[in-house]
């Protein structure tokens, strides 16, 4: 669906249209709690080119704001926002932060919000089965809003990633993995480092001493090759299977010509403007849809051919374990086809 900018109502009337050609969100939502994945990469809400982080890289306000009266206005009974930050803060305050209006988000009905990085309220983690057995890890150990809900979403920006090519609504889980146990700190509850660790084994030193730490529900194969090319796309795809999406939200109005943010150097970063939000109920689906629509027509590329020049595809990776298709003819797309969408902002998918 078109969305040329954040104006409130268009945003609202974009997603309400989009939820229309999915056949509508009632079945899903109505009498449920929904927890939805933000992505607050990074945690610096300054403005990144002269405009707001989430015209740029983060979640954008006005998107949650529109997705949160939606599922309101369909029957839902609450809507939980969730995200593991490095700040040692309530969410709460976090989303203010960054922009949020927490009071008129509160004024939409039940809406709370848990920072996963911990324990968070919970007394306990929830343990998550990757049902195929895993690549890395054959279980995950999250924080309990993951399990305490009926409908789970991933709203993201899009974006490229400088390790796995794409971050869309499945890389959008990284971030679910809480850094008390996998984070470069771990295991503390105090933990508010990355997960640099998830992505190579140059973290994985420990004190003189100290017990050796593997990360909750790794297999042995965790530990080789130290390759965040082949490690990042494998967790990506296990956390997929072990926590799956339900409906997956991509805000393509404004973005990041490439990567995944500021913080990666190597070209000119510029705001990239394709005016559309992309909604689906499969995760493979629409990150696939999303992935044309950035501009990148192989969406079964290996590694090395763009999209995926940094790493392994972690679309193939999901569609073997089952989670969806990622082939353009497999998929339904209702509203504007994606030819008349696709996007020339992003960088040559010849380039190196």
């Amino acid at each position: 669906m078109t969305c040329r900018g954040y104006d409130p109502r268009e945003v609202r009337t974009a997603f309400d249209r989009s939820f229309d050609q999915l056949g509508g969100i009632g079945a899903l939502v109505k009498d449920r709690t929904i927890t939805m994945k933000v992505n607050l990469t990074g945690s610096k809400f300054g403005a990144l080119l002269g405009r707001p982080v989430g015209e740029s890289y983060m979640t954008h306000p006005v998107t949650v704001m529109a997705v949160t009266s939606a599922f309101f206005a369909a029957g839902a009974r609450r809507v939980r926002l969730v995200e593991s930050t490095n700040l040692r803060q309530p969410l709460e305050k976090t989303l203010v932060d960054a922009g949020f209006d927490w009071n008129a988000l509160q004024a939409l009905g039940r809406v709370e919000a848990e920072d996963t990085r911990n324990l968070g309220r919970s007394r306990d983690y929830a343990s998550f089965r990757v049902p195929t057995g895993g690549h890395l890890f054959e279980q995950f150990e999250l924080n309990r809003s993951y399990a305490d809900c009926d409908v789970f979403v991933s709203l993201c920006k899009l974006k490229t990633h400088i390790t796995t090519g794409i971050t869309l609504t499945m890389k959008n889980l990284f971030g679910v993995t809480p850094n008390a146990l996998y984070g470069d700190d771990a295991p503390s509850e105090d933990g508010v480092k990355g997960r640099g660790r998830l992505h190579n084994l140059k973290g994985w030193a420990v004190a003189e001493n100290a017990a050796p730490f593997d990360p909750p529900g790794s297999k042995r194969e965790f530990f080789t090759p130290n390759d965040g090319g082949y490690r990042v796309p494998r967790i990506v795809s296990d956390i997929c299977e072990a926590r799956p999406i339900h409906l997956g939200l991509i805000d393509g109005i404004t973005t990041l010509n490439w990567a995944e943010g500021p913080w990666v150097k190597g070209r000119t970063q510029r705001i990239a403007s394709p005016g559309v939000i992309i909604c689906g109920f499969n995760p493979v689906a629409t990150d696939a849809v999303g992935t044309s629509v950035m501009g990148f027509n192989n969406l079964r590329a290996p590694r090395g051919i763009a999209p995926f020049l940094p790493g392994d595809n972690h679309l193939v990776m999901a569609e073997r374990a089952g989670l969806g298709p990622c082939d353009l003819s497999r998929i339904d797309v209702a509203g504007v086809p994606v030819a008349k969408v696709r996007s020339r902002e992003f960088p040559d998918p010849k380039a190196g």
